[in-house]
């Protein structure tokens, strides 16, 4: 018998980070934790408050519900909790974590022996001119060939100076530039923003314009000079024929997982099995998890063989993280074996 709990934890930013959707001081996450046999696994259901489509009241509720049925099985549980896609993810994490060697290794590959790394994007985070220039430079001092850029919180004129400014400096073989607009733009000016950014020789703008408006989101994608990248477009879209007719309609340029947000590693390959019949490409992206989840989502996507650089940035960003073997070395997300965990909850 599997004798299962749940814990609450409070992630507090180094710095309050900017998004159009406002300043984040600090995520709320939560973990689930399996016993069996003297054994312990964990996984970290990563509810995102104000984006997760199970951010809702009774969260607590359905995580004592799981707890209480949790010998019923992964499979059963899953298909439980189809509108709780965090949950998911924890349970997928805990079932595997239970069942390894090692509770935090759960995909043994070439990446957590130590021998490979996955290549990554530098985030930089919305805030005055000056301040993002600075995170630019921080960015490219430590190695990394790719920036993605949050845009649509300071006005627009001032965003394309600054890309100016960096494009001015480095071309784009020396940096590959990505911007997330978090839904900032209005359909009606949309299109004429995507050509404005589309002079600095931008890889790919994530969500330009709020999810939801599929006609418009559709219409932007056969017109656009730049990619295009699908990213809160996704949450909230549960079934196999919701998810193909969302791509198949839209037809984006890529589209970006999130496995808290879109139901786990069984949700991210179902959307990456569609993308692949709808030639889309796609990457896999962090949601501001502790270092738990974002291990299980790096081991996951290292699997994968992706060739774009990923979204795995976000280890370094809290003051109470857990001391983990993740390490950021020249733009590139390393396990390193020989680091411990350092995971005090359980």
């Amino acid at each position: 018998m599997i004798k299962a709990s749940y814990k609450k934890y409070t992630l507090n930013f180094k710095n309050p980070s900017g998004t159009s959707r406002g300043i984040l001081k600090t995520k709320e996450t939560w973990f689930i934790i399996l016993e069996k046999n003297n054994k312990k696994g964990i996984g970290e259901t990563g509810l995102f408050r104000g984006l997760s489509i199970d951010d809702v009241s009774h969260y607590e509720e359905k995580l004592k519900w799981v707890c209480q049925n949790i010998n019923k099985g992964l499979g059963f549980l899953l298909n439980q909790l189809l509108e709780f896609p965090s949950i998911q993810f924890g349970l997928e994490q805990a079932f595997l974590s239970l069942k390894s060697k090692d509770k935090f290794e759960l995909f043994p590959s070439e990446f957590t022996n130590g021998n490979e790394a996955i290549a990554i994007n530098g985030l930089i985070w919305m805030g005055d001119k000056q301040f993002m220039k600075s995170q630019i430079k921080e960015k490219l001092k430590t190695g990394f060939s790719c920036i993605k850029m949050k845009i649509g919180a300071i006005d627009f004129e001032s965003e394309i100076e600054l890309l100016k400014s960096i494009r001015k400096e480095f071309s784009s073989k020396e940096i590959e530039l990505r911007v997330d607009a978090n839904g900032a733009f209005k359909p009606y000016e949309a299109l004429e923003k995507l050509k404005r950014l589309s002079e600095f020789d931008i890889h790919s703008i994530e969500q330009p314009i709020k999810q939801g408006q599929i006609e418009e989101m559709a219409n932007l994608c056969k017109k656009t000079p730049l990619s295009i990248a699908l990213d809160e477009e996704l949450i909230g879209v549960f079934t196999s024929e919701e998810k193909r007719k969302l791509i198949t309609t839209i037809n984006p340029q890529y589209i970006i997982l999130k496995p808290s947000l879109i139901g786990g590693f069984a949700g991210s390959e179902e959307w990456i099995n569609l993308a692949k019949e709808n030639n889309t490409d796609w990457w896999i992206t962090s949601a501001l998890e502790s270092n738990i989840g974002l291990n299980a989502i790096a081991q996951f996507t290292f699997r994968l063989q992706s060739v774009l650089p990923q979204g795995l940035g976000t280890g370094g960003l809290f003051t109470n993280n857990f001391k983990s073997p993740l390490e950021v070395i020249n733009g590139a997300l390393q396990y390193n074996p020989n680091q411990s965990w350092d995971f005090n909850l359980i």
